[in-house]
């Protein structure tokens, strides 16, 4: 595991943790200079879901794509630790994209259902660096330069996700972090390409998240492409044992080809 924080983590607890924030790496050994995936698995904000990680990293890695599953912070740890360490590790990958080979202009960032949350907020709320920081890492950009979006809880204000809700931000929630952590409502010019599946029976995360982050992307002028399919339930992450969901992962790998991550 790859410690982010260099030892200064902040507001970590061991008492309540199960691992310290850090990185499981999957680099592709090649002379070639390469696109990257940062994976951020779902779990409700309340855990980490093993299949939406270490699989996902081996198929991306079949694709001749580097990829990093992030362990970031959950329940008990409340917003903002898991936006700190999913900004964090874009910017230490961006730190260290010459030692493992990446393009830093080439870093995506995956997630599915919470973790498509947490990718999507990076992805909307990012900032460039700040230039005076003493940590080098911190002078380096969050911003991801394309979305991979599975299932995702996007809106904490319509078809909100109670669970996800609850556990990074309590139970009884400010207004205002409800609308600052809406990835609909944060969307911009600067928003990076985006794609997006989601199942239309989805019984947990409703796939109206999807259709509304793709009419504001789409009203923004931001190029995304978004696939639903008819059946399938929440979870399904490959979706191997499910043929007609699992093409998610060749139409995902033809838009990685097309916006040369791979």
């Amino acid at each position: 595991m790859i410690d982010i924080w260099d030892g200064e983590i902040p507001g970590y607890n061991p008492d309540i943790s199960d691992v310290a924030p850090g990185l499981e790496p999957y680099i592709v050994d090649n002379n070639k200079l390469k696109g990257v995936i940062l994976i951020c698995p779902g779990g409700g904000y309340d855990h980490r879901a093993d299949h939406e990680g270490r699989p996902v990293a081996e198929w991306l890695n079949s694709l001749g794509i580097s990829a990093f599953v992030l362990y970031y912070r959950v329940s008990p740890y409340r917003y903002p630790y898991p936006v700190l360490d999913a900004k964090r590790a874009v910017r230490y990958i961006r730190y260290r994209c010459k030692e493992w080979n990446i393009n830093p202009k080439k870093i995506c960032i995956m997630g599915f259902s919470a973790g498509g949350h947490l990718s999507s907020v990076i992805g909307t709320t990012f900032d460039y660096g700040n230039i005076d920081s003493k940590d080098p890492v911190e002078r380096e950009s969050c911003r991801p330069d394309g979305m991979i979006l599975s299932y995702p809880v996007i809106s904490f204000k319509e078809y909100a996700h109670q669970g996800s809700i609850e556990n990074l931000l309590g139970p009884e929630p400010e207004q205002e972090l409800l609308n600052n952590l809406s990835s609909e409502k944060n969307v911009s010019k600067n928003t990076p390409r985006t794609f997006i599946w989601h199942t239309a029976n989805d019984n947990s995360v409703p796939v109206e998240d999807t259709i509304l982050l793709s009419k504001v992307l789409s009203k923004h002028n931001i190029p995304f492409e978004t696939h639903i399919f008819p059946e399938g339930r929440h979870g399904l992450g490959m979706a191997d044992g499910v043929p007609e969901v699992g093409i998610w992962k060749r139409l995902c790998a033809t838009w990685l080809k097309s916006n040369k991550f791979m």
